[in-house]
């Protein structure tokens, strides 16, 4: 059976149904992350995993813009990745080194953090398949699955200001990654919903971008995972940080 057609209004209802069934601030991790409830192991544990993730963002989002024929499409798409790469002139420090003030100010070496020696296997086979995903799947499914940005501003918002409450060990500064976030993820995210109300035009296609999202859902609630089941519940995982190490000899 056939689903039927929605009109973008009513796909964009069931998108936003998505985010709040399947998006990672519901998962049992990040509350704890927000609440205040985390060793300064566990933070430290979150950041250098997570930075798994921050590193292919713009390595994503160069796959997506390679795939681009249109001139005003690539210029669109191309600010992401300067937002995180940083560029010379007005914009020096892009997502990539404000996240790696965050894992100096937790004592990391930066060699150790770059290098994902400590990384957990979880967090980089999902930050890998989100990778193969947007190089296999249709251009209009890879931008589908950047639509995780339409709920971020809220998990931003809560995540600043539930760490500056919970932990002395973090401030404005060092999670200034998530307040950039606050301005750059709105405007990334209208930009994507616009496309895909555009051009998810039959069942079919809607399908498809429903499915990006709910996989860009499971990728990111995957590497939570993956960090609880360690740092939390004591699990193993061979190889991977254990706290005392990678960080700076002073």
């Amino acid at each position: 059976m056939t689903a039927a057609l929605l009109s973008p209004d009513e796909l964009e209802t069931a998108l936003r149904a998505i985010g709040r069934e399947r998006y990672h601030d519901r998962h049992p991790f990040h509350r704890m992350l927000h609440a205040g409830e985390c060793t300064i192991d566990q933070v430290r544990a979150w950041a250098l995993n997570r930075y798994c993730y921050q590193r292919i963002v713009p390595l994503k989002d160069s796959t997506i813009l390679a795939r681009m024929d249109d001139t005003e499409l690539r210029r669109e798409w191309r600010r992401r990745i300067v937002d995180h790469d940083g560029d010379v002139g007005d914009i020096p420090e892009g997502g990539l080194r404000a996240w790696l003030a965050l894992t100096d100010s937790l004592g990391f070496d930066r060699t150790y953090v770059r290098s994902l020696d400590g990384a957990l296997p979880g967090v980089r086979f999902a930050c890998d398949a989100y990778l193969h995903f947007v190089r296999d799947k249709t251009l209009l499914e890879a931008i589908a699955s950047s639509l995780t940005e339409l709920f971020s501003p809220t998990i931003i918002a809560e995540r600043v200001q539930g760490m500056i409450a919970g932990y002395d060990f973090v401030s404005h500064d060092t999670l200034r990654y998530f307040e950039k976030r606050l301005t750059q993820a709105p405007r990334d995210s209208d930009f994507a919903l616009g496309y895909v109300r555009e051009h998810a035009t039959t069942p079919e296609s809607q399908a498809l971008v429903l499915g990006a999202l709910r996989f860009k859902c499971d990728m990111l609630w995957a590497q939570l995972d993956a960090i609880e089941h360690v740092y939390v519940h004591g699990g193993p995982s061979p190889g991977a940080w254990r706290p005392g190490s990678g960080m700076r000899r002073e």
